[in-house]
């Protein structure tokens, strides 16, 4: 739109009250824009021919105040505003608006008209480029903030990456980000010795939102709800219960950037003390196939030792859904050790079930005591050979699990501790822990469904 001098403006206006023509003919003919002639008419109508004379008025922050006040009061426009007060544009109320908006009252503050001679701003520059003198205050403030910031930079570091183990472009770009508050961003790129530009580049990245954010809160809450024990293909299923629905790589990939692992330990107890009673036949024959309930128990003993002291573990396993169904847990390798677990096991024994039970060629198992009891509760005795632990790979495969889920994986303040925590973890491998070969259910819940089915 073409500019207009103020007398043009007032002629406009005029030729528009007398009432003769209408404000788009007057638009057309004059190239004036419509909202420009209703504004000036506004203006007329408020303030007279004043309003078309210029004024070099500088506002002052009160009077700002007192436009921006009335119109949130009355609810009237920029343009309404201007017409009211005689102020020369409303453009200039509106960016009075926006500027009260983002930088409150110190914003409405007059700017000093001019500038610095460019003679003075070159020795402003020159001045702040050139390093302190040695030995002033000024240095003495810029070493200590260096220092300050070398010795920060390393503890964030250290932070980012104490789970990946790895220290990225990315780490070092987080790093920089979390201090670029309290330091300056050129200082800190030269401590974390990358490219300025890879910084900016991270940065971009840094400030979008994380597509995987809710998945990854859910693989955080899942892998302690299960401290630790489950891996990427585990926690995949879980995932899936939730809804969520990725490919094991996408969650084995969030889970080595959050730094989650599933840690692997082992140890044996070994109870074999040479032939001290009869050895039963390999009946078992590594076939760990079970159709039914009570129909293929295994057992053996495992050792803990710890804080000086050892506890000893015999359970009972069926493998028909992998369940521990009976267990005790002694500071000695005695014959009760065996004797009071075998005792609560049989417990779910029924009339018409036909039982093997299998175990090593450990001393409990070679003893009178011991095989009365299974010939009294018609249980075939079966043994693993002599030094092959595969042939009982079921059981060697539990107590894997125990010690990599619970002994190595947690720390215990006592003994008692430990033999809580055990409890526990017995409780949640049977109840809660999903097992592949069940369909994804823990032992207890396949047993349901078996119970259900029949």
């Amino acid at each position: 739109m073409a500019k207009f001098s103020s007398e043009e403006k007032l002629k406009i206006v005029l030729r528009y009250l007398e009432g003769n023509e209408s404000i788009n003919a007057i638009s057309k003919e004059t190239k004036a824009s419509h909202s420009a002639i209703c504004e000036w008419i506004r203006f007329y109508k408020e303030s007279g021919e004043q309003a078309f004379i210029k004024s070099y008025t500088s506002y002052t922050v009160e009077f700002k105040l007192n436009v921006l006040n009335y119109m949130k009061i009355t609810g009237t426009t920029s343009r309404e505003a201007a017409a009211i007060f005689n102020i020369s544009s409303s453009g200039m109320v509106r960016r009075w608006r926006i500027a009260f908006q983002t930088g409150g009252i110190d914003a409405l503050q007059p700017k000093k008209k001019g500038r610095k001679s460019m003679n003075k701003e070159i020795k402003s520059k020159n001045l702040k480029q050139l390093p302190p003198v040695e030995g002033s205050l000024e240095a003495l403030q810029a070493e200590n903030e260096r220092l300050r910031m070398e010795n920060a930079y390393p503890k964030k570091v250290k932070c980012f990456s104490s789970r990946s183990g790895k220290i990225t472009n990315k780490i070092k770009a987080q790093v920089i980000f979390e201090l670029k508050k309290e330091f300056d961003v050129v200082e800190l790129v030269k401590v974390a010795d990358i490219p300025r530009s890879t910084y900016y580049f991270w940065e971009k990245r840094l400030n979008r939102e994380d597509k995987y954010l809710e998945v990854k809160q859910a693989i955080e809450t899942i892998y302690h709800e299960h401290k630790g024990r489950y891996g990427y293909r585990r926690i995949k299923k879980e995932l899936e219960k939730l809804n969520h629905f990725f490919d094991k790589k996408t969650i084995n990939r969030l889970m080595n950037e959050m730094g989650l692992k599933c840690l692997v330990r082992m140890k044996k107890y070994r109870s074999y003390r040479g032939t001290v009673g009869k050895i039963a036949p390999n009946l078992l024959n590594r076939n760990f196939h079970a159709d039914n309930m009570n129909e293929k128990w295994v057992t053996d003993v495992t050792e803990f030792h710890l804080f000086g002291e050892k506890r000893y573990l015999s359970p009972i396993l069926d493998l028909c859904n992998g369940e521990i169904i009976a267990y005790k847990v002694m500071d000695r390798p005695v014959y009760s050790l065996v004797g009071e677990m075998l005792e609560e096991a049989v417990k779910r024994l029924q009339p018409s079930n036909e039982l093997i039970l299998h175990s090593d060629q450990g001393w409990h198992y070679q003893m009178d005591k011991y095989q009365d009891r299974l010939r009294e509760y018609g249980i075939r005795q079966s043994m693993s050979r002599k030094g092959n632990c595969l042939d009982n790979a079921v059981i060697e495969n539990f107590f894997g699990l125990l010690k990599s889920e619970l002994l190595y994986l947690q720390e215990f303040e006592t003994i008692e501790h430990f033999e809580r925590e055990l409890n526990e973890y017995i409780y949640y491998y049977n109840h809660k822990r999903m097992k592949e070969k069940l369909k994804d259910l823990s032992p207890i819940e396949y047993r349901t469904q078996i119970l259900e089915v029949a």
